[in-house]
């Protein structure tokens, strides 16, 4: 696995996410959308993927799912599948990114979002959470 340092991927990153984001907000428009993962994170290392979290009430998660696989997403392999947390990935051509489609206060919604605040207001956790990326790399 190769990591990129931020300065690398993060400004493109953060385009990305506003562009998809735009274009989700158009086809979930109720639900709350969040940038979450390594791209999010100022300073952090990644393999310079996107994440993004598509938070949605959990009697409609299944329904956005349905609504996501109708335009080219599909259910990430190998991942936790859950009544409250769905990962799904883009198919198409040159699209490298993924949406976490979460039920609002569940487990994972806390999980995505504390990470990531905790980490933005930390910088010396995000030097270790990169020391642990390095080292596992």
């Amino acid at each position: 696995m190769k990591l990129h340092p931020p300065e690398t991927y993060q400004p493109d990153a953060t385009k990305r996410y506003e562009n998809i984001a735009a274009q989700l907000i158009q086809l979930i428009p109720f639900a709350k959308i969040e940038h979450i993962g390594s791209s999010s994170i100022p300073g952090a290392f990644s393999k310079a993927d996107l994440d993004i979290c598509l938070i949605v009430d959990a009697a409609k998660l299944e329904d956005v799912v349905q609504t996501l696989k109708h335009h080219a997403y599909i259910e990430k392999i190998g991942t936790l599948r859950t009544e409250e947390l769905c990962m799904l990935e883009c198919t198409l051509v040159g699209n490298d990114y993924a949406v976490q489609v979460v039920a609002s206060g569940s487990e994972f919604e806390k999980f995505f979002i504390t990470f990531r605040d905790m980490l933005r207001a930390r910088p010396d956790l995000v030097a270790d959470y990169n020391r642990i990326k390095v080292d596992a790399a």
